[in-house]
């Protein structure tokens, strides 16, 4: 494996780690919850399902519009990267419900256990980052070397 050091983008990186972090500790200051997307997106959703007002989900839908609308915003300032999908449609929606399988198992995703979760020092998430992490290598070794 190399780096390809023509498209490596650091600045990119940090810039968008460090408003990924803020967007959190704000999110998690002004509200007093975490900025985890399974439970942004599962708790609008499950009252959207029940027949619940959605008026109390009110920041959780804001904070999903800004994560919406984001792409548009970057596109004032540059270019959005190439869109990759190395897979067919089956096969995004197979990940798709998986990732969400996962989500449920582990009681949070990436961005709840990875990003939040860390921070705060939880154990908990660390499990959770370390498994699916290693998930990850596990699939990436078996799709690049023993299938492909």
């Amino acid at each position: 494996m190399t780096l390809d050091w023509i498209h490596f983008t650091p600045g990119a990186a940090l810039a968008g780690g460090a408003l990924i972090g803020l967007a959190s500790a704000l999110y998690l200051l002004g509200n007093g919850r975490i900025a985890g997307i399974a439970g942004l997106v599962g708790e609008p959703l499950s009252a959207l399902l029940r027949g619940r007002p959605l008026a109390v989900h009110a920041t959780r839908l804001l904070f999903l519009l800004g994560l919406l609308l984001s792409p548009w915003l970057w596109q004032l300032a540059a270019e959005l990267p190439a869109r990759q999908a190395g897979t067919s449609t089956v096969g995004l929606v197979i990940a798709g419900l998986l990732v969400g399988f996962g989500s449920r198992l582990g009681n949070g995703c990436t961005s709840g256990h990875g990003v939040c979760g860390l921070s705060r020092l939880s154990g908990r998430s660390l499990v959770n980052v370390l498994v699916f992490m290693a998930a990850g290598f596990a699939t990436v070794a078996v799709t690049r070397h023993l299938l492909g």
